[in-house]
């Protein structure tokens, strides 16, 4: 299942009990690269760069946005600034974005599923 990129790693949202090194854990697993987190699963990630971050890269994100109310970006360790047209494809389906260090978002993402709000992360690993 690893290998298929159609099959996530975990097939439901769980909250990220540590992070760092390069990676992840959750639910009992250690994931080495960048998650994304959705309500349904949680999926490897190719992106390691926010300035990488576009549509393209949030495709899965935009495909289940009706089971989703936010989206959390943990852009490693440093800041971003979305482009103005991925905020607003992202608003078009009413979705909104919220970008931040790697670290606070993924306490942010934690609070918040554990509040059972309609949340996803995109998670860029940090060393």
């Amino acid at each position: 299942m690893a290998g298929d990129p159609n099959a996530p790693h975990f097939p439901r949202s769980a909250p990220i009990d540590a992070y760092g090194k390069g990676g992840f854990a959750f639910a009992g697993m250690s994931h080495r690269g960048s998650l994304l987190c959705l309500p349904d699963a949680i999926w490897a990630w190719d992106v390691t760069d926010p300035q990488k971050i576009d549509r393209y890269s949030l495709d899965r994100v935009f495909a289940a946005a009706n089971s989703i109310d936010t989206l959390l970006v943990g852009t490693g360790t440093g800041l971003w600034l979305p482009p103005p047209e991925l905020r607003q494809a992202l608003k078009a389906v009413r979705v909104v974005l919220d970008t931040m260090q790697t670290g606070p978002a993924v306490r942010t993402y934690n609070i918040m599923i554990g509040e059972r709000r309609r949340v996803a992360a995109a998670l860029i690993a940090v060393p």
